[in-house]
Parts: structure tokens; sequence; C-alpha cells
């Protein structure tokens, strides 16, 4: 057997700026791997830029008090060990979660969570607006599923929603209910799910009521604008009905028109944002439901069935309202542009009238200047013809024998072609220059 030589690697071109972080991107923020039983609780803010930094800040406070490292400038997400206490916080686009993980049952159904063992007033303290909140316990399967007893326990008696999940490999439960401290519930039935599989069964069914209540947060604008959007598609309706009718002031209407579209695009910008981030949030909600893989439980009904029915019709309102905004701003911009149209059409037929009036002045004026012009030879032929006379009658003086009355008469012809010729000269130069 021989000796194998040196591996020669083609050298590649130059990586793309972007192309470790591309490929880093799909292995960042991995699910928690949480062992059965275990205590959980989820928290989602929504907060502002300007924020950010005081985030970062407080992330620092808790590492210190636990005497590790904070999170970098630019981290995005974060995960540590705060004793027995298990902390990872990620960053969204415009709202940040939180999830505390501890080993271990509590007496109670929801006693002891895990944020019990955070710092006093730390958790209170988290810059930002809370969004959603839960518990959530971990507990291993008693082999069949849990009795009406056992889910009134950890639900108080609340309607709960609920069913098989990842291909029978566990149970998930919740009402779906804030309860007196502020918290949802949730329970996960563990039969044969890994602890990885368990860490994210329980990270989606968090995901599911965070991102839904980020979905619902378009509903308050979507009842808020309706009654405006409403008004403004009537007032649309009225001042199109004008523009059919005969002797409309176009200008009126346009100005009329403009104020409207003007309103609209205010509406537009006020909601667009959120109208966008209610359609991606439903997205997400409904890609988490799939990825549970539910199976009907006998009595109960699953997430996916209740979402659908309480969540969806929610959604499509906003939905539905965008897009009717959308409408009226387009309708909007058609009316106006029609408007602009006739408008124009008018304005230009004036100015044709206008123009045809102008020539009709001009070509007046241009006969009143012949006219004038001809007088004027008469008067210059009358004046030259004077001192023709005044001329003979000097030389008659003088002892000539020249008759002043025939030569003005026979002077007149000449001085008429001479004036006639300067004139079509100083006509002709005038053109050229």
């Amino acid at each position: 057997m021989t000796e194998a030589g040196p591996i020669t690697v083609n050298p590649l071109p130059p990586d793309h700026v972007h192309r470790r972080i591309l490929a880093d991107e799909v292995h960042a923020r991995p699910p928690e791997t949480i062992d059965t039983p275990a205590r959980a609780t989820y928290l989602a803010v929504l907060i502002d830029l300007a924020d950010r930094e005081r985030e970062r800040m407080h992330l620092a406070e808790l590492c210190d008090a636990f005497g590790l490292a904070p999170p970098g400038a630019d981290a995005s997400h974060f995960a540590a060990d705060l004793g027995a206490l298990r902390f990872k916080w990620e960053r969204h686009g415009e709202f940040s979660d939180y999830m505390f993980t501890i080993a271990g049952l509590s007496p109670s159904p929801y006693g002891e969570p895990a944020i019990d063992r955070l710092p006093p007033g730390w958790l209170g303290a988290v810059p930002g607006a809370t969004v959603f909140a839960a518990h959530g316990k971990l507990i291993p399967d008693a082999g069949s599923p849990p009795d009406t007893v056992f889910l009134t326990d950890f639900f108080g008696g609340n309607v709960v929603v609920g069913s098989e999940i990842g291909g029978g490999a566990g149970f998930a439960y919740t009402d779906f209910k804030i309860d007196g401290s502020g918290f949802e519930r949730f329970l996960l039935l563990n039969r044969n799910l890994t602890s990885r599989q368990a860490g994210r069964m329980l990270q989606r069914l968090f995901e599911i009521e965070a991102y839904r209540m980020m979905a619902m947060l378009a509903l308050p604008i979507a009842r808020q604008q309706a009654p405006q959007i409403a008004a403004m598609e009537s007032a649309l309706a009225a001042l199109t009905e004008e523009m059919t009718q005969p002797g409309a002031d176009d200008d009126a209407l346009l100005q009329q028109l403009t104020r409207l579209a003007a309103s609209v695009q205010s509406v537009v910008s006020a909601t667009q944002f959120r109208f966008n981030a209610c359609r991606a949030y439903h997205d997400l909600v409904t890609t988490r439901i799939g990825e549970l893989r539910e199976s009907r439980l006998p009595g109960i009904q699953p997430i996916a069935e209740f979402m659908q029915r309480r969540f969806t019709p929610a959604a499509a309102t906003c939905a539905s309202l965008a897009r009717r905004l959308d409408a009226l701003s387009e309708r909007v911009t058609q009316a106006s542009s029609l408007l602009s149209t006739r408008v124009d059409i008018v304005r230009e037929r004036q100015n044709l009238q206008l123009l045809a009036t102008m020539d009709r002045r001009a070509e007046m004026q241009f006969r009143l200047q012949r006219t004038v012009e001809g007088l004027s030879v008469v008067a210059i032929v009358y004046y030259l013809a004077g001192l023709v006379g005044y001329g003979t009658k000097a030389l008659k003086a003088r002892g000539l024998h020249v008759d002043p009355d025939l030569t003005i008469g026979a002077a007149i012809p000449l001085l008429l072609v001479l004036c006639l010729w300067a004139m079509a000269r100083a006509h002709r130069r005038l053109h050229r220059s």
C-alpha cells in the first residue's frame, strides 16, 4: 500500500462580503435543549429602536449579577446559565423575547415559576411594553391523555385547547387566557420527545401566541380607521358622481380630489407598516402551527382549528381593510387623473380660443397699420409736393420761366412712387432682421 500524497486544494475566488454571515444564519438562534420535567417562562416585549441600548444595558446588569460576560453591542441573541436557571434572549425586528427555564416540578400546577430565580425587580424593569407573557410546564406523559380534572387544575376551569403533537410524541394544551398574574399557561406532556425536540415544541407554542399577539396589534388600528375609510369612500363616490354632471366646476372638484388624495395617503402612511406586519406575523403563526403536526383529541379543539376560527377572521379584517385602502388610493388617483385631463382639455380649448382672438386682433391691427401707412404716404407726398412748390416759386421769382402748378402736378406721381418704394424697402429690411 502506497502512502497517500498531500491533498492539493484548489483556491476559490474571493468570498462575498456576506458569505460567512449568511452561511451562519441558518445555525443562529438554535432552540434550547430542555430535559423533562421542567418549568419555563416566556416574555415578549414591544420595544422602540431608541430603547435598544437601554435593553442591552439591562441584560448586562443581569449578567453582572451572575458573574457572566454580557452580550456584545451587535448581538441579536444570547443564552447563558444563571445558576440553575437557563436564560435565552432574542431580538426581533420590533420586539424582543426572553425565555427562562429551570428543571424540576413544582408542588402546585404553576407555582414556583422559573422567573422566581431572577434578581428582584429585574423582570419588571425590562425596557418595552409586554405583548405576551406565559408560563409553560413540561412534564412526562402518564401513558394516556389527561382527564378533565387534571386539565381543570392546570387551567382553572377555562376552556382548554390542545392536541396530540409531533406525530404522537407528546401532547400540548393551553387556554390562551391571561390569568390574574398577567401570564398565559401552556402545558406540554412528553411521551417520547427528545430534549431538543421538547425545547423546540415548547418554543413553538410560545411563538405561536407571541406572533399572534404581534399580528393583532393591527386590529385596533383597523377598527379605528374603518369609519374614516368608509367616509372617504363615500366622499369619492359623491365627487365621481358630481364629475358626470353637466356644468360642474372642474377646478373646484380637482381641489377636493387633491385634498381627498392627501387624506388617503396620510392613512396609508399611518397603517401600511402595521398591516404588512400583520400579514407577515399571520404567516409565521400558520407556519409554527403546521410544525406542531397536530392530531385531534376527542372533545378538545386543536390549536389550528382554534386559530382558524378566532384569529384568522381578525387577520382577514386587517387584510381586507388594507386592500380597501389600496383600492381607494388607486381610485382617487384615477379620478384625479381623469379630472386633470378634462381640465387640461378645457384649458387647451380656452387657449385655442384666446389664440384665435389674438390672431383676429393682429389681423385687424395689420389692416389698420396698412391704412395708416397709406394715409402717411398721402401726407408725405403732400408735404414733399409743397416743398417742390416752394422751390419752383423761388425759381420763378429769380426770373426763370417755371410754372409752379405744372411742376407740382408733374412731381406728385414721381413722389408717390418714390415713397412707396422707400416704404417697401423698409418692410423688406424689417422682415430680414
